[in-house]
C-alpha cells in the first residue's frame, strides 16, 4: 500500500485517478480548493497550486505524487502560464523539499506542437520544468479523454442526439477513457518500474491509428441512437466566427476558445505507437465504441443531453 498525493482530484480526470487509487487499497491525499466532505482513505489538503504551505503539506511523508491539476480552456491566454507551468513550478518545488521522488505529470498531446496554442505551449513547457526537475518523473501525455462528467466533449453528444456534429477540418485523433487512463496513472505511481522512469508516454484507447474525424463523429452519433449523423468539415475560418459567437453566448464558459480552434485545427493528434506504455504494466480496457455508449447513457441518467 502506498500514499499517494493527488492534485486536481475533484476535477473530471482527477476524480477518476482518486476512485482508482482507493479501489487499489492505497491512501489518498488530495488538493483541493473548496471544503470536501469526509472520504474514507482520503485526506483532503485545503489550497491550490499557488499556496505553496498547502503543497508541502499535500506531498509530506508521500510515496508518489500524481500531478493532474491543470487548465486546459479559458478566455484569457495568460492564464495557461500561471496555472500550468507557475503551478507545476510550484509542485515540483514542494516534492524537493519534501525528499519526494516519485512524479507521475499529466500533460497533453498538444505539448507536442506548442506553436498551435497558448494551452499546448504551456504544458510544453511545464513538461521541460519536470524533466529539468531531477525527480523520478513520469509524463503521461493523454489525448481527447471522455467518460462520465466530461463537460469538454459533451456538446458533441448534444449535437448528435440532433443527428449534426460539427468537425474541424479534415484529420484523426486519438482517444481514452477516463477510467483507462486513471488505471495508467495509478500503475505509474504506484509501481516501482523503474524502466517507466523519465518517459513520456502517449496512451490511447487501443484503436491504431486513432479515429477520423468523421469515424469518431459517426462513433458518437451510434452512442446517441443515431444509424448515421451528419458530420461537415468547418473551415478554421468558420471555426474561428463560432468561437466568437460562442464567448458572445456563453461568456467566461464557453467551450469553443480561440486558442482551442488553434489545436483543433490541427489533422494529427493521433498518440504514436512508439510512445504507448509498455503493455506489462498496461493496456487499455475500455474501446471506443462501447466507452462512448455508456458515456452517452451517463450523460442520459443524470439528464445532461
Amino acid at each position: 500500500m502506498s500514499l499517494l498525493a493527488i492534485t486536481g482530484a475533484t476535477g473530471f480526470v482527477g476524480s477518476a485517478v482518486l476512485a482508482e487509487t482507493l479501489a487499489q487499497g492505497h491512501e489518498v491525499r488530495a488538493l483541493a480548493r473548496r471544503e470536501q466532505a469526509p472520504q474514507a482513505g482520503v485526506e483532503w489538503v485545503r489550497g491550490d497550486l499557488a499556496d505553496t504551505a498547502a503543497l508541502a503539506a499535500l506531498v509530506a511523508g508521500a510515496d508518489a505524487v500524481v500531478h493532474v491539476a491543470g487548465l486546459t480552456n479559458t478566455p484569457d491566454p495568460a492564464e495557461f502560464e500561471t496555472a500550468n507551468v507557475t503551478g507545476t513550478a510550484n509542485v515540483l518545488h514542494a516534492m524537493r523539499g519534501a525528499a519526494v521522488k516519485r512524479l507521475v505529470f499529466v500533460s497533453s498531446l498538444a505539448a507536442r506542437e506548442p506553436k498551435l496554442s497558448a494551452y499546448g505551449a504551456s504544458k510544453a513547457r511545464a513538461e521541460t520544468l519536470v524533466e529539468a526537475s531531477g525527480l523520478d518523473w513520469t509524463t503521461v501525455r493523454p489525448p481527447a479523454v471522455y467518460g462520465p462528467r466530461d463537460v469538454d466533449m459533451l456538446d458533441l453528444f448534444r449535437a448528435a442526439k440532433w443527428g449534426v456534429v460539427p468537425l474541424p477540418p479534415g484529420g484523426a485523433t486519438s482517444i481514452i477513457h477516463s477510467d483507462d487512463l486513471a488505471r495508467l496513472l495509478v500503475a505509474l505511481a504506484a509501481g516501482n518500474a523503474a524502466p517507466t522512469k523519465k518517459k513520456v508516454y502517449e496512451p490511447d484507447d487501443g484503436r491504431e491509428g486513432g479515429w477520423s474525424h468523421q469515424e469518431l463523429a459517426q462513433a458518437i452519433g451510434r452512442a446517441m441512437g443515431k444509424k448515421s449523423v451528419f458530420a461537415p468539415h468547418l473551415p478554421r475560418a468558420v471555426l474561428d466566427i463560432a468561437a466568437a459567437a460562442d464567448r458572445l453566448a456563453r461568456g467566461d464558459r464557453a467551450k469553443l476558445t480561440p486558442d482551442r480552434v488553434g489545436y483543433m485545427a490541427h489533422p494529427n493528434w493521433v498518440a504514436r505507437f512508439d510512445r504507448k506504455p509498455p503493455p506489462g504494466l498496461w493496456q487499455p480496457q475500455i474501446a471506443g465504441d462501447e466507452g462512448l455508449k455508456a458515456t452517452a447513457e451517463w450523460y442520459r441518467r443524470e439528464g445532461w443531453v
